[in-house]
């Protein structure tokens, strides 16, 4: 990013290669897969570290400050459009085409299909989420964040993100495994 700053586009091609996997995915998820939506608030975050670039200081991780505009993007979205939480649009079935079609062609198609249904479970818990709980563990998950970094990028204490962590894995597994007894 100091290169960046200094006048070095290569280096933003750099950052845009290494960060924009996971920082997409944050996002999507985030906003639990409204692509649409997705992909603008992804250009937003390029959009304002491009902007930043001028003003930018190293006081944390690159992916620190960087999830950190996006987190506040996302702020912002909920605030503008007094969003508390995007309702899930999912078939009936939770498979889309594109994976009954690999699950068809594969060797294994009942492993693939089970494995894509549960994909698809996975992502509608985590949609089922508290924000913060939702926000907490995508961080550590696609971001790789520590609890520091993500304290850090939240705007919370280290220990209240171990304990959104903690309490979004409960949940998680209460939506996964209703019946299982909790040990």
């Amino acid at each position: 990013m100091l290169s960046y700053k200094e006048g070095m586009a290569a280096a933003f091609d750099e950052l845009y290669a290494r960060h924009k996997g996971g920082l997409y995915r944050y996002v999507l998820r985030q906003l639990n897969n409204h692509e649409e939506l997705a992909k603008e608030i992804f250009q937003d975050v390029w959009m304002n570290l491009i902007k930043a670039r001028i003003n930018y200081l190293v006081t944390a991780k690159f992916s620190t400050w960087l999830y950190r505009l996006a987190h506040n993007r996302l702020v912002d979205y909920w605030r503008s459009n007094k969003v508390e939480k995007l309702k899930i649009e999912y078939e009936e079935s939770g498979v889309d085409a594109d994976d009954a079609l690999i699950a068809l062609t594969s060797n294994e198609p009942q492993s693939v299909l089970q494995q894509t249904q549960t994909q698809q479970q996975l992502k509608q818990a985590i949609a089922a989420l508290p924000e913060e709980q939702r926000s907490a563990l995508l961080l550590k998950e696609d971001a790789a964040l520590s609890l520091a970094q993500i304290a850090e990028v939240t705007g919370v204490k280290r220990e209240t993100v171990k304990s959104r962590l903690r309490y979004g894995i409960k949940r998680l597994q209460g939506i996964l495994h209703p019946l299982r007894p909790l040990t």
